[in-house]
């Protein structure tokens, strides 16, 4: 039974992350990457205290120990202050499709360091479906890299990939820096509410030093069509994405969890095609479908 809330939590997850990196896709293009991510933040906290709230009658988790505190607010750093800035904004300068795909790699990753600090096994499968991933994801970036090339693109795709994989490193060890909160009997709705509130403190503390503060506000507040986008991505992403992402990786393994949650490239398809016009030849489709299928191996260990 719990593999099954494990597994349906992490297939939500990766349905409600493709929808919200395009909503956050439009609000980035529109008042830059770093506005959406303190403002997201910002209202996703808002979200989970009323949340925590109504199921636990407090605003903010009480009887938790300092070090499961520790543990999750690092997760917050390194997933949701770090990891994505550079995933919004590689959304900027690639598309949320590709950001995503690369996004694909974190499973890879959490194997690794699952390996290395959660004594996690790493088999022969899960090698073999590393070396699936990584070479699906090599097939769409480097297609896609000729076109870029030819177009006079190249610096902005290249930026993009590194600022994507970035996400993907910061989503990796958040994720496992998660876990081990989780493993202390924190459930995932207190634990996301410590991660995101942690994060949202830090980046409006920094907006301040900076005198951003007040810019990041009045930017958001003059653009309607941004702030909806903002609201939608919020409450598909930070609050019911993540959360669901929590449950997941609490029920099941953490190679398990983000191979289901690795979905959203596939979902993205479409969207690329229809929503963003983006020319998605044969070769994109077919190396998307193998990277996915390279996470898939590590579900079968």
């Amino acid at each position: 039974m719990l593999d099954t809330i494990g597994g349906l939590a992490a297939l939500g997850t990766s349905i409600l992350w493709a929808a919200g990196s395009t909503f956050f896709t439009f609000a980035s293009r529109e008042l830059g990457s770093v506005t959406v991510n303190r403002v997201r933040l910002l209202l996703a906290t808002i979200f989970l205290a009323i949340t925590h709230l109504a199921i636990n009658g407090a605003l903010i988790p009480v009887n938790v120990e300092p070090e499961t505190w520790f543990w999750f607010v690092l997760s917050g750093v390194i997933g949701l202050v770090l990891g994505d800035a550079f995933l919004f904004q590689a959304f900027v300068w690639i598309g949320p499709r590709l950001s995503m795909l690369l996004m694909s790699l974190a499973p890879v990753i959490s194997v690794i360091f699952s390996w290395i600090f959660l004594a996690e096994r790493l088999t022969l499968l899960q090698v073999l479906g590393i070396g699936i991933t990584v070479l699906g994801v090599s097939t769409v970036i480097l297609d896609r890299g000729k076109l870029n090339q030819a177009n006079g693109q190249n610096r902005n795709y290249l930026k993009g990939l590194l600022f994507g994989l970035g996400g993907a490193v910061g989503q990796a060890l958040g994720l496992i820096t998660s876990k081990v909160g989780l493993n202390a009997g924190v459930s995932p709705l207190s634990g996301n509410l410590i991660r995101i509130f942690s994060a949202a403190v830090i980046m409006w503390v920094i907006a301040l030093l900076m005198n951003q503060a007040k810019v990041t506000i009045d930017s958001v507040w003059q653009s309607g069509r941004a702030r909806s986008f903002l609201l939608m991505g919020t409450l598909a992403g930070p609050f019911l994405g993540v959360w669901l992402s929590l449950v997941a990786i609490q029920h099941t393994p953490v190679a398990v969890a983000t191979t289901l949650m690795s979905l959203a490239p596939i979902i993205l398809l479409p969207v690329g095609k229809i929503v963003f016009k983006e020319s998605i030849g044969w070769r994109a489709i077919v190396g998307t479908v193998v990277a996915v299928s390279g996470v898939a191996m590590l579900f079968l260990v």
